[in-house]
C-alpha cells in the first residue's frame, strides 16, 4: 500500500484527512484479502492504483458531502425510518429535463418523498437504449436532459428538501457506443481486453451450453458479432470474431477478470459519488463475472466485486449506499444483502406474489414468503414495490408452491395468461413482453392502475390498487411508487409509436407525466382522486406509526386463505425471547397487526384466531374500535393495521 503522505493535498484539513486514514486502514485489509481472491498475483499492484485513486477522489469530495459522510456515518440506520418514502420516474417523461425535475420539488414535498429515483439519464444510444442501460459515458448526462453540472446542483436541491438521490450504476455492461467498445472495434488492444472478445465459434459455443438466453427476440444465445474496424457489423454467418452481450446486442459485457477494468469502474463510481448521488442502483449484478460451465449467473466472484466497489465506497464516499438488483431465485436475492455488499435491495418475490395473490384472490404464497423469507441481515432494508420501470417476471421458488400444493411452471403459465387478457374473465389489461404464446412463456407489462383492472373499469380495481400498495408500506423497508402510479395512470396506448419502442412493451408501463391526473389528484368525484387520496392518508398513518420503522415482521396465520396477517413490532428490535413470546401469541408494549383481504367478497377472521390479541384494538387506518371476541371481518379487498 502507498503512502498516504504523499497523495495528500496541501489544503486538505488536517482533522478530516485523519478521518480518511482510519477509514483506509479500517478497509484496507477487506479490501486486500478481497482483491487477493478476485485477482491473485496481480492485487498487490491493483491495490496501490486504487488506493491512490481513492484517496485524490475523497479529496475531490466537496466539503458539503464530506459532512454528509460524517452524518450517516454517526448514524448508519437512517435509511430504516417509517418517514422514509420512494419515487422513480424518467426524467424526460415526467418532467422533460433536469430543471424540470427542480421544478416537481413542491410535488415531491407534498407527496411525502425522501428518496428519487431518477432512471438512467446518462449519453446512450439514440435509436434504441434498452431505457437508458445501454450506457455510452457515465460521466455525461444525454444533452436532452441537460448536464453534469445540473445534476449536481438537482442532488443539492433535493437534498436541502430532505430528499436523497438515487442513479442506476449499470454495472455489468456499457453501450456499444461507449469510448472504451469504440476503441476496442479500431483494435486497441488495452480496451479490446475491457469485454470479452472471441476468435471464432468454439468459446462462445461451449459457454452457450450452459448460459441461458435473457433476450431471445434479440438475439440468440449469449453472443453477438464483433464490428469490423470500420464499425460495420458482420452478419452471424460471416462473423469470425464475437463479443459477449448477456442482453440487448448492442449492451457489451465487461470482463472483470481484467483488473483495469475494476479500475476504470471505481472512477466512474467515484466520479457519481461526488456528484451527490446518494444510493446506486447497482444493475444486473447477478452477471459480473463468468466461468466456463457454469450458468455464469451467482457466481462467488460476482459477490467478491460488490463486496470490493462497497469497501472502496466506505473509504471515499460512505454517505453512499448500493441498493441491489437482483432479480433471480428469491435464495439467491439475498445472497447480495449485507453490510460489506449491498445494504438495500429491490424486493422482487414480494411484488410478484402481490399480483399473484390479486389473480387468484389467495394469499397463501405471499403469506409464506412474508413468514419465510422476509427477514434480512441487521443493518439493511428491503426497497418494496407494486412495480417498476420494467416486466413482472415471476420470481417464486417452485419448491415453496409445491408445498402449497401449486405446480410452478403451471402458476406461471395462469399469471401470464391472466395479466395479458388470455384467460377469460381477467380484470387485467397487461402486454406480453418476450412472449412464446406456445410455451405460455412470457413477461408482464403494464401501469399498477392497467393490471388491477381500472383500464377495465372494473369496480373493485381502485381498492387493489390501494390493497397493494398498503402491504408495500407496512411490511418494513422503504416503499417505492412509480410516479404516476399515485393518480392511477394507464398504459399507454401509443407505446409503439415512438422510434425505438416497437420492440419494447415495457414502453406501455412509462407513460408520460400525466397532467390531467395530477391536476385532478385533490377531486374526490374522479379515479385519481380517490386514488391519490386513499394513498395519501395510508402515508400519513404510516409516518405516524413507529412500528413502521425498521424490518422487523413477524406472520401471523390467519386461517383462511384470503387474508395476509402479519405483525410489525416495535422498532426497537426484537431480542430471540420476545420474539418467541410474540409468536406464541403473547403481547410486546408496541405491536401492530396488518391484515389485508384479497377476495372479492367479505372475509372473517375468527375469534379463536385472533385469541391472543387483547379483546379491543384500534384500526389506524379508521380509528374504528373493533371487538375481537366478535372476529373481525374486512370487506372486499379491506385492509386494516390495527395496534393492539
Amino acid at each position: 500500500m502507498p503512502s498516504l503522505s504523499t497523495t495528500r493535498h496541501p489544503n486538505t484539513d488536517p482533522a478530516e484527512w485523519a478521518d480518511f486514514v482510519a477509514r483506509v486502514t479500517h478497509e484496507a485489509p477487506r479490501l486486500t484479502r478481497l482483491l487477493n481472491e478476485i485477482y491473485g498475483e496481480s492485487a498487490a499492484h491493483t491495490l496501490e492504483a486504487l488506493i491512490i485513486q481513492l484517496a485524490e477522489s475523497w479529496q475531490q469530495r466537496s466539503p458539503a458531502l464530506r459532512t454528509l459522510d460524517t452524518a450517516r456515518l454517526a448514524a448508519p440506520d437512517w435509511f430504516q425510518s417509517n418517514q422514509m418514502l420512494g419515487g422513480v420516474c424518467y426524467v424526460d417523461r415526467f418532467a422533460t429535463d433536469l430543471e424540470g425535475v427542480v421544478g416537481r420539488i413542491p410535488y415531491f414535498t407534498e407527496l411525502g418523498l425522501t428518496y428519487l429515483h431518477l432512471m438512467p439519464l446518462f449519453a446512450a444510444p439514440d435509436d434504441n437504449s434498452d431505457g437508458g442501460y445501454a450506457v455510452s459515458s457515465y460521466r455525461t448526462v444525454s444533452p436532452a436532459l441537460g448536464d453534469m453540472q445540473q445534476l449536481a446542483n438537482l442532488a443539492a436541491k433535493l437534498r436541502a428538501n430532505g430528499i436523497v438521490l438515487v442513479l442506476d450504476f449499470i454495472f455489468n455492461h456499457t453501450s456499444n457506443e461507449h469510448e472504451w467498445a469504440q476503441r476496442a472495434i479500431a483494435g486497441e488492444t488495452e480496451f479490446e481486453n475491457y469485454y470479452r472478445i472471441f476468435d471464432g465459434r468454439e468459446q462462445p459455443d461451449a459457454y452457450e451450453q450452459t448460459v441461458r438466453e435473457i433476450f431471445p427476440d434479440d438475439h440468440a444465445g449469449a453472443f453477438v458479432p464483433f464490428p469490423h474496424p470500420d464499425g460495420t457489423s458482420p452478419s452471424r454467418q460471416q462473423a469470425k470474431r464475437w463479443i459477449w452481450a448477456t442482453f440487448y446486442h448492442f449492451q457489451w459485457d465487461l470482463n472483470y477478470a481484467n483488473p483495469a477494468v475494476l479500475r476504470a469502474m471505481a472512477g466512474e463510481m467515484l466520479f457519481l459519488a461526488n456528484q451527490g448521488i446518494d444510493v446506486l442502483r447497482m444493475d444486473a449484478v447477478a452477471f459480473i463475472w463468468k466461468r466456463m460451465g457454469t450458468t455464469c449467473e451467482n457466481l462467488p466472484e460476482a459477490h467478491l466485486l460488490i463486496q470490493a466497489f462497497n469497501a472502496m465506497l466506505r473509504i471515499a464516499a460512505p454517505a453512499v449506499l448500493f441498493k441491489s438488483e437482483a432479480i433471480v431465485h428469491p435464495d439467491k436475492v439475498i445472497e447480495y444483502i449485507s453490510l460489506d455488499e449491498c445494504q438495500l435491495s429491490y424486493n422482487p418475490l414480494q411484488m410478484a406474489l402481490i399480483w399473484s395473490s390479486l389473480a387468484t384472490r389467495d394469499a397463501q404464497l405471499l403469506q409464506q414468503a412474508l413468514n419465510r423469507r422476509h427477514a434480512l441481515p441487521a443493518g439493511t432494508a428491503w426497497v418494496n414495490y407494486v412495480r417498476s420501470h420494467d416486466d413482472i417476471g415471476w420470481t417464486f421458488s417452485d419448491d415453496d408452491a409445491a408445498e402449497l400444493g401449486l405446480n410452478g411452471f403451471d402458476h406461471r403459465r395462469f399469471l401470464n395468461s391472466f395479466y395479458v387478457g388470455r384467460f377469460a374473465g381477467s380484470f387485467a389489461r397487461g402486454i406480453p413482453f418476450q412472449d412464446n404464446p406456445e410455451a405460455g412463456d412470457c413477461r408482464i407489462s403494464g401501469t399498477t392502475a392497467s393490471l388491477a383492472g381500472l383500464e377495465a373499469s372494473d369496480a373493485h380495481a381502485i381498492a387493489r390498487i390501494l390493497l397493494a400498495h398498503s402491504i408495500v408500506l407496512s411490511t418494513g423497508g422503504i416503499p417505492l411508487l412509480y410516479l404516476g402510479d399515485e393518480v392511477g395512470q394507464l398504459n399507454d396506448p401509443h407505446w409503439a409509436d415512438e422510434p425505438g419502442h416497437a420492440d419494447d412493451s415495457r414502453w406501455t408501463h412509462r407513460p408520460r407525466y400525466p397532467a390531467a391526473k395530477y391536476a385532478r389528484r385533490n377531486d374526490l368525484a374522479t379515479d385519481a382522486g380517490r386514488i391519490f387520496a386513499g394513498l395519501q392518508h395510508m402515508l400519513a398513518v404510516r409516518r405516524s406509526t413507529p412500528e413502521f420503522s425498521g424490518g422487523t415482521l413477524l406472520g401471523f396465520d390467519t386461517k383462511n386463505p384470503h387474508v395476509l396477517g402479519y405483525q410489525r413490532p416495535s422498532a426497537g428490535g426484537l431480542d430471540a425471547g420476545l420474539v418467541e413470546r410474540v409468536a406464541g401469541g403473547s403481547l410486546v408494549d408496541s405491536l401492530v397487526v396488518c391484515f389485508a383481504n384479497f377476495a372479492e367478497d367479505p372475509q372473517l377472521v375468527t375469534s379463536l384466531t385472533l385469541s391472543g390479541l387483547p379483546p379491543v384494538a384500534i384500526d389506524l387506518l379508521t380509528d374504528a374500535r373493533h371487538d375481537l371476541r366478535a372476529g373481525l371481518t374486512l370487506p372486499a379487498h379491506g385492509v386494516v393495521w390495527l395496534r393492539v
